[in-house]
């Protein structure tokens, strides 16, 4: 099994659940909640508590698959910070690299999900994942890691190249997943991706990226920065290649989508969990997407991470070229 690095945020996802107070209104292409009424107050059904974020919600998955997870990020000493040490411990993943910046807060989501259609709004104080810059990637020396898993930095493209260029000089490789900050800075990004070995968007991110709205168009054109890229589409699946061989996927089930928080992770994660293990390129992108789908049937983007001993089905997956 690999030793993988995950680096990224943490977080304290709150619940507000209800079936019939936030109630949805659609103006165009966008739905709001309409019942929330300024200055009113609400019962709500159910209150859950979960632990979130890119970088926490990697690692989980890299522990369930039996790879040695290392998270690099940054908490505050605090009950939520505590929560989110916990449930690392009970993971088995390594927590010795997390830093407490003085004054830090554990950053957190409050999300407010309706039971009866899965529409949810998040609203979300970064705290201490707000910043990366005080982590240190010489850390990476000590480590040695296989593979170093990077999710949203909020747009630190310093601290990026920094472990960026640490990773690479040990012979470390990288999976890339960045967010919308990140993706503000497209030249930036693309100077990034030299060092990149596999990299990870959705449909929107890469044309953002690259410019472009076909499938196929956007892969070209990001193949050309790195050899092995995936592109998902939402419910239309979505394309990779690995340099030799292209494929188009589906959906690996038709489910009812309860909680759509942390999909994005899982299926990244997903994806390197199986590779790092051996498995060939097809393989990997089944179990990227079954993960996905299993997460997205319960509340919390940890809840339904798979492990390693889980029997896949086959799913629609074509080989293009």
């Amino acid at each position: 099994m690999a030793r993988i690095v995950s680096l990224g945020s943490a977080l304290q996802d709150i619940y507000l659940i209800d079936r019939d107070d936030f109630g949805s209104i659609e103006f165009g292409n966008v739905s709001m909640f309409k019942n929330l009424e300024i200055g009113s107050k609400y019962d709500i059904d159910k209150l859950d508590f979960f632990i979130g974020g890119g970088g926490t919600n990697s690692a989980v998955t890299f522990a369930r698959s039996g790879h040695e997870a290392i998270y690099f990020g940054n908490l505050g000493h605090d009950p939520a910070g505590e929560a989110v040490l916990k449930k690392l411990d009970e993971e088995g993943i390594d927590t010795s690299y997390i830093s407490f910046p003085r004054g830090g807060k554990t950053g957190c989501s409050i999300i407010l999900l309706d039971s009866k259609t899965g529409e949810r709004t998040v609203l979300t104080f970064r705290g201490a994942s707000a910043r990366f810059d005080n982590l240190n990637p010489g850390d990476l020396d000590l480590i040695q890691p296989d593979w170093l898993y990077v999710t949203t930095l909020r747009g630190d493209m310093g601290t990026l190249l920094n472990f960026f260029e640490k990773a690479k000089s040990l012979g470390t490789k990288i999976m890339f997943n960045p967010g919308t900050l990140e993706l503000m800075n497209p030249k930036q990004v693309l100077g990034l991706l030299s060092d990149v070995d596999v990299l990870l968007l959705n449909k929107k991110e890469a044309s953002l990226l690259v410019g472009g709205s076909l499938l196929e168009e956007l892969l070209n054109r990001l193949k050309n920065y790195v050899q092995t890229v995936i592109i998902t589409d939402g419910p239309m699946g979505g394309i990779a290649t690995d340099g030799d061989k292209t494929y188009r996927f589906g959906i690996y089930e038709d489910v009812k989508i309860k909680d759509t928080t942390g999909a994005g992770d899982a299926f990244g994660s997903g994806f390197l969990a199986a590779f790092a293990s051996g498995d060939s390129f097809r393989t990997s992108l089944i179990f990227a997407s079954a993960n996905s789908t299993s997460v997205v049937q319960r509340r919390g983007a940890k809840n339904g991470l798979l492990g390693r001993d889980v029997s896949l089905h086959p799913m629609p997956i074509q080989l293009i070229k």
